[in-house]
């Protein structure tokens, strides 16, 4: 069942959506070679514990960490270790913050030093692919619009989406009612209605869809090893235009 959020339930989701977006205004400071993927997490947490929200993966369905941190070939779900980024590195950080009942979600790829041109060009149309989707995200169409818009910006330029892994509804439960895959599934599926609130998040890689879980049972890389990048926002469908809740 997809729930609808009233007024005063979308005020807490912008509260602790706007905890994510400060995270990440912080990451964008720190990131640089020699930092270690934990470094970064613990940034993360504690910025979370000052404003007193929780990080929403910890523990969610076993998972071990408090963030998702996923480099080069990392799709999702990578794990914080004591590894150094190094230059040319990019790195895909998915955040959650949960707060006075309700979820905030996002996530960003980043650029560690001077990268490639492939790199940069991967992390802009993933970035791209999102904001091309949500055009569609607005009262009274359908939620396959936003799915096949994704899908449509991404090939015209060149790149595929991973199809394994896909969006979600969010609010009092990180992931709630519908999915949103980042393809064109051929049918409609729901309508959109204003009260909606949706964590749209294309994955979007260099070469294959095709992914591979390594043996911790959590980080999914590429299958040939190619360059992955993650952009996600949480939306609010409204009456009018969509309202990005993590920007």
């Amino acid at each position: 069942m997809i729930v609808i959020k009233n007024a005063q339930q979308v005020e807490k989701m912008r509260v602790s959506s706007r905890i994510v977006k400060e995270a990440f205004e912080l990451l964008e400071e720190i990131i640089a070679p020699g930092i270690t993927t934990r470094e970064l997490e613990t940034a993360v947490v504690q910025l979370l514990k000052r404003n007193r929200a929780i990080p929403s993966f910890k523990n969610y369905r076993g998972f071990p960490r408090s963030i998702c941190i996923s480099v080069n070939e990392v799709v999702v779900h990578g794990l914080a270790g004591p590894e150094k980024l190094k230059s040319g590195d990019i790195v895909s950080i998915d955040i959650g913050a949960f707060k006075d009942g309700f979820h905030g979600d996002a996530a960003r790829t980043f650029a560690v030093g001077e990268i490639s041109k492939e790199a940069q060009f991967l992390i802009d149309v993933t970035r791209q692919s999102f904001f091309e989707g949500i055009k569609y995200a607005k009262k009274g169409n359908f939620l396959n619009n936003i799915s096949a818009a994704i899908e449509e910006y991404v090939q015209s330029q060149g790149l595929v989406v991973v199809r394994e892994f896909v969006g979600h509804g969010v609010g009092a439960e990180l992931h709630e009612a519908p999915e949103i895959t980042n393809f064109n599934q051929k049918k409609r599926g729901p309508r959109l209605r204003p009260g909606m609130t949706l964590a749209i998040e294309p994955m979007v890689t260099l070469g294959t869809h095709e992914v591979i879980i390594l043996d911790d049972g959590w980080t999914a890389i590429t299958q040939d090893k190619s360059l992955a990048a993650h952009y996600e926002n949480t939306v609010l469908i409204t009456e009018g235009e969509p309202e990005i809740l993590t920007i």
